[in-house]
């Protein structure tokens, strides 16, 4: 145990440096890069950072945390290419948008960089850009799975939050769990922007434009702390059934207090963690898993809270 918590202290003080420096100096020499979607402004992508940052400390590889400040999916793009002009041994990317990313991820293969794709995309889609696996949660899928959940606790409608329109496994989520209910998604799902204010006010006025709404299905922390906020003030805190992606700490207060069913868990810790393992082991040896990896989904409702209470937007 004392172990254990050694290594999360020097990850979280690693996490605390400016992630375009490296980890540690690497004593085999590898580098690897994560590139991710996500704006400067998601906090849940802390998470994240600290898994590279501890597989870089134990492996003893040099690892880089790259994304575009505003989540600008061109500028992603020449992230990409710019990570893999500088040589790494590795690539892990997130792949949001197929039509967008693919080009420089082929290009990225092409050069003899290795390449994982994690968090985002599909495996086929992993497959068709040359990567060596996928690490990750099938986003359709964990809606699809979602919307049975809720399906068997009685929901028929729905409002889903979405605050990543832009990014098509966020879409995903939302058409998930409306096929998972037997319903269709028309116009069940709202584009709320990133700003939390703007959130609020846009969840409070279709809820109260459509007070039949059974459920809000959140897409994360970005959307899901707006949307308790809208509820505790129209009153419906705790009265409509609310389901979200993604964990957070308001999102674990919530599901402790009632008002959230519950939390899919996509540990976004192992999405990072473990493809710098499979690299480092794959470059060191030449062992790679037969497989891609699921990371999730789990869903994590009031029972057995202490862990992710513990580590929520750390670690879990």
């Amino acid at each position: 145990m004392t172990s254990l918590i050694k290594k999360f202290a020097l990850a979280t003080a690693l996490v605390a440096a400016p992630f375009m420096a490296a980890t540690t100096a690497s004593a085999e020499g590898e580098k690897y890069i994560l590139v991710s979607h996500a704006p400067d402004s998601d906090s849940w992508w802390n998470t994240i950072k600290n898994g590279i940052a501890l597989a870089g400390a134990q492996m003893g590889v040099e690892v880089e945390y790259r994304n575009p400040p505003t989540g600008d999916l061109a500028d992603m793009a020449r992230i990409i290419e710019q990570a893999a002009a500088s040589g790494p041994d590795g690539i892990i990317t997130t792949l949001s948008d197929f039509d967008v990313l693919s080009g420089p991820i082929r290009a990225a293969v092409d050069s003899g960089v290795d390449v994982i794709i994690m968090n985002s995309g599909t495996p086929a889609q992993a497959r068709e850009v040359g990567a060596l696996m996928y690490v990750g949660q099938p986003e359709y899928d964990a809606g699809y799975a979602a919307g049975l959940k809720a399906k068997g606790d009685g929901v028929a409608s729905f409002l889903c939050v979405n605050h990543y329109i832009s990014s098509p496994s966020s879409t995903e989520r939302c058409q998930g769990f409306a096929d998972g209910l037997g319903v269709d998604l028309a116009n069940q799902m709202i584009d709320s922007g990133q700003d939390p204010a703007e959130i609020k006010n846009k969840v409070q006025a279709y809820l109260s434009a459509n007070p039949a709404t059974d459920a809000v299905l959140t897409l994360g922390p970005t959307s899901a702390d707006p949307t308790l906020l809208a509820l505790d003030e129209n009153g419906l805190a705790g009265d409509i059934y609310f389901g979200t992606f993604d964990l957070g700490e308001e999102i674990v207060k919530g599901i402790k207090g009632g008002v959230i069913n519950w939390g899919i868990d996509q540990q976004p810790f192992l999405q990072a963690y473990l493809p710098v393992v499979v690299l480092a082991n794959y470059h060191r040896y030449g062992v790679l898993p037969g497989n891609n990896i699921n990371s999730g989904p789990g869903f994590v409702t009031a029972d057995g809270l202490e862990k992710v209470e513990a580590f929520a937007g750390e670690y879990r």
